[in-house]
């Protein structure tokens, strides 16, 4: 931290105090700092040793065209692609006022003049976004072939997605358009103040596309963090494409939001599956880039359920119990490290480290139900695949994709091992 302190006094020419890394960010580093001169500052670079130095340079021109346009953004200070400047490409930005955590975006009472408000915000900003011009160098690909090789790339075929993947082959709606996306347009990538939207940030995955693909991105269940209002968890699909539509001059067809909602959720499962190959792979060791990997059927619950396959009535039975190592049992050494990283680490510390304290709780929080619940799942998942005449779900997926059996003939089996999963890793998403 003192390295890259001296680093940015260097090139800021400036006094630099109060460093600070901020949660969040699971694919760059995101840091807050005080200049002198220069006034509070965010910084945000590859991290070392994964630099992308051609997408920070995009996402640095997006925000210079995005000001212009009126989308409210942060004003760039500074940018490099040169590593060697601060030790990966990185963007300097001014702080802006507001909140990101979508917990307190959604419940805090701060808010809840500006809440019932926002999704019609939205939906404008959504607008301006697609009526920028674009920035050299960004691509332009098809939205669900690149994300099919994408997911093809990790080489970890699911069933519920294959099953999602032929539902949007036979209904993908017609183009709105060939816009600007900006390609993580949610709620925890919008600094929100008391009076509405104050900055839209993290532009590192935009694109050209249909303009559709942010506003079902916006609807995507994952982002609504507990709240039943589609749009971002701030209110309704009606407000988001009536506030679009002031700004765009036409008003989206709610079937195709639908459609790209679908996409959407299926795309982060497929990213959360990345992102824990970046952590498996050994090129980014992170227990955050780990634990996401078991939000994967998260999404594959939701993708189910917005394509009207209802949850399957969850099995608990817990493994047989052994005499050999006594107690406490491996799943109640887990629970007990965990409750120690709740109760006295997580109090004790304070901004990333407390995030992490968290994100390592929630992780053995999985590992002790899987302790107490993985041998009876397992065998009923080999028994539902043997009675389909699969050895793995692997298998099955290859099949589902090849076409050589139909989703409503494995429909049940997919379900039951998705709630499964689901028991392990977030039995509240069931509630």
């Amino acid at each position: 931290m003192n390295e890259l302190a001296e680093a940015l006094g260097r090139r800021l020419g400036a006094e630099i105090s109060g460093l600070r890394r901020l949660t969040g960010g699971a694919s760059r580093e995101t840091w807050a700092f005080s200049a002198e001169p220069g006034g509070r500052l965010v910084l945000r670079r590859d991290p070392p040793g994964d630099s992308r130095p051609g997408e920070m340079a995009r996402e640095a021109a997006l925000l210079a065209v995005a000001r212009e346009a009126g989308v409210p953004v942060p004003r760039l200070v500074d940018f490099s692609a040169d590593a060697a400047v601060l030790g990966s490409p990185y963007l300097i930005t001014e702080h802006v006022d507001g909140e990101t955590i979508p917990r307190k975006l959604l419940r805090e009472p701060e808010f809840e003049g500006v809440r019932p408000k926002l999704a019609a915000e939205l939906g404008r900003v959504a607008a301006r976004i697609h009526a920028m011009p674009p920035v050299p160098g960004l691509s332009d690909v098809d939205a669900l072939d690149s994300l099919v090789d994408t997911y093809d790339e990790i080489g970890r075929p699911l069933p519920s997605l294959e099953i999602g993947l032929r539902w949007l082959r036979e209904h993908r709606p017609e183009p709105a358009g060939n816009t600007v996306v900006h390609g993580d347009f949610r709620t925890g990538n919008l600094i929100i103040g008391p009076d509405g939207l104050a900055a839209v940030l993290d532009w590192e995955l935009a694109h050209r596309g249909d303009p559709l693909e942010d506003l079902g991105w916006l609807c995507v269940k994952a982002w609504r963090f507990g709240s039943p209002h589609p749009a971002g968890g701030f209110g309704s699909r009606k407000d988001l494409l009536d506030g679009y539509a002031e700004v765009a001059g036409f008003r989206p067809d709610p079937p195709a939001l639908h459609w790209w909602e679908v996409f959407g959720t299926l795309r982060w499962a497929v990213l959360c599956l990345h992102q824990a190959e970046r952590h498996l792979s050994g090129r980014i060791r992170s227990v955050e880039l780990a634990a996401v990997g078991r939000r994967v059927c998260e999404q594959e619950h939701d993708l189910l359920e917005a394509l009207g396959f209802p949850a399957a009535p969850a099995e608990i039975a817990a493994g047989a119990a052994s005499d050999l190592h006594g107690r406490p049992s491996a799943a109640e050494l887990v629970e007990a490290v965990g409750e120690f990283l709740r109760t006295e680490v997580m109090p004790g510390t304070e901004g990333r480290l407390r995030f992490q304290a968290r994100v390592a709780a929630n992780a053995l929080g999985i590992v002790e139900r899987e302790l107490r619940h993985g041998d009876a799942q397992e065998r009923r998942h080999r028994e539902r695949l043997a009675a389909l005449g699969f050895a793995t779900q692997a298998e099955l997926a290859r099949a589902l994709r090849a076409g050589e059996v139909e989703p409503a003939d494995v429909l049940p089996a997919v379900r039951a091992a998705v709630t499964d999963r689901l028991l392990v890793a977030n039995p509240r998403r069931l509630d």
